[in-house]
C-alpha cells in the first residue's frame, strides 16, 4: 500500500453508494459499493469503510456527492441535508452532519451530479473545458455546469431534471412519474419512468423499440434548452439509461434538428460527435468527483 496522501470520495446515489480512497484515477487504493437502503444502515457502511484509513491518518478530508435535493448553502440551517427527496426514509436527512459526527474529518458536500461534473472536468471527457455541462439520465435526472473550474451555484442547487419539456400525450400517454411535477423531464425520461411504462428495466428494452426515439427526443429537448440558456463548450451525458450507447446518435441528431443552425458556431452547426459525449471516467465520474471535492477542500484556508 502506498504511503502518499490520499483523499476520500463518496458518490451517494439513490440506488447505490460508491466509496473510494484515492488521489486520482490512476492511484486508487480501495473502493467499495453497496446498495442504498435506510440512512442508518447505509451511512454505517460508509463510516466502516473510511474509519481504518482515518485512524491510520491516510486521509484527512472527504468529498461527498449526494443524491438530492441537497442544501449546499453554508449559511442555511439545513446545510448538508438531503431535503425534499422522494426517496423513502431519506427526506431531511442530515447526511453531512451524521458523517462528520462519526468520522470527525472535514467533508465537502455537493449534489452527486455536480461531483460527476467536477470529476469529468478534472480528469475525464470535459477535462479543462470551461464552461461544460454534465447531465445524468438514470434513476434520477440531474445536471451541473462547471464555470470557472467549479460547479455553478445559484440560490439553491440546480435541478435540471425538473425542467418542463414538450410532451405529446398522443404519442406518449404516460402521465409522468415525478411526485412533485408529474411530466417534467425526470418524470418522463428517467429509469423508473421507463420501468413503469413497460414493466421492465431500460437495459432490457429492445434496441428497436420505438420508445427510444421518444426518449432521445426528451433528452434532446432538455439539452437544447440548456444550450440556448447557457451554451456549454462540451456536454457529457452519463447515467444508467445512457448505457444504451445507440442513444447518443439519436440524441445528437435530434439536437441538431432542434437547433436548426440558429446558433452560428461550428461546434453546433457541424456533427455533434465530439460535443455530446459519454463520460470519460465511466461509472467512476461521481466518486472521483468526490475525490476532487476533497482536494479542493484542502486548498481552503
Amino acid at each position: 500500500m502506498s504511503t502518499g496522501q490520499f483523499y476520500g470520495g463518496i458518490e451517494g446515489g439513490g440506488t447505490k453508494f460508491i466509496c473510494m480512497v484515492a488521489s486520482d484515477p490512476g492511484s486508487t487504493i480501495d473502493e467499495v459499493r453497496f446498495v442504498t437502503t435506510t440512512p442508518q444502515e447505509t451511512l454505517e457502511q460508509v463510516c466502516a469503510f473510511f474509519t481504518p484509513y482515518i485512524k491510520a491518518q491516510r486521509i484527512k478530508s472527504i468529498g461527498l456527492g449526494s443524491f438530492g435535493p441537497v442544501d449546499t448553502d453554508p449559511s442555511s440551517p439545513t446545510f448538508g441535508y438531503i431535503t425534499t427527496t422522494p426517496k423513502p426514509n431519506w427526506a431531511f436527512t442530515n447526511i453531512l452532519g451524521i458523517l462528520q459526527g462519526e468520522l470527525k474529518v472535514p467533508i465537502a458536500i455537493d449534489m452527486d451530479v455536480a461531483a460527476s461534473a467536477l470529476g469529468e472536468y478534472r480528469w475525464g471527457a470535459s477535462r479543462g473545458i470551461d464552461p461544460s455541462l454534465y447531465l445524468t439520465v438514470g434513476t434520477g435526472i440531474g445536471g451541473s455546469y462547471i464555470l470557472n473550474g467549479k460547479p455553478l451555484r445559484g440560490l439553491v442547487s440546480l435541478e435540471m431534471g425538473h425542467v418542463y419539456i414538450p410532451h405529446n400525450r398522443q404519442r406518449d400517454p404516460f402521465p409522468g412519474s415525478c411526485p412533485y411535477h408529474g411530466d417534467c423531464f425526470e418524470g418522463l425520461a428517467n429509469g423508473p419512468a421507463i420501468h413503469k411504462r413497460f414493466n421492465q428495466f431500460p437495459e432490457s428494452l429492445a434496441d428497436q423499440d420505438p420508445f427510444w426515439e421518444i426518449e432521445a427526443g426528451y433528452i434532446a429537448y432538455a439539452l437544447v434548452n440548456y444550450i440556448f440558456t447557457f451554451p456549454p463548450k462540451k456536454i457529457v451525458v452519463g447515467g444508467g439509461v445512457m448505457h444504451r450507447l445507440f442513444l447518443f446518435d439519436l440524441v445528437r441528431h435530434k439536437v441538431s434538428s432542434l437547433l436548426n443552425n440558429y446558433l452560428n458556431h461550428p461546434t453546433l452547426t457541424g456533427p455533434l460527435d465530439e460535443y455530446i459525449v459519454p463520460p470519460g471516467l465511466g461509472y467512476r465520474s461521481g466518486v472521483l468527483g468526490g475525490i476532487a471535492l476533497a482536494m479542493e477542500l484542502e486548498k481552503q484556508p
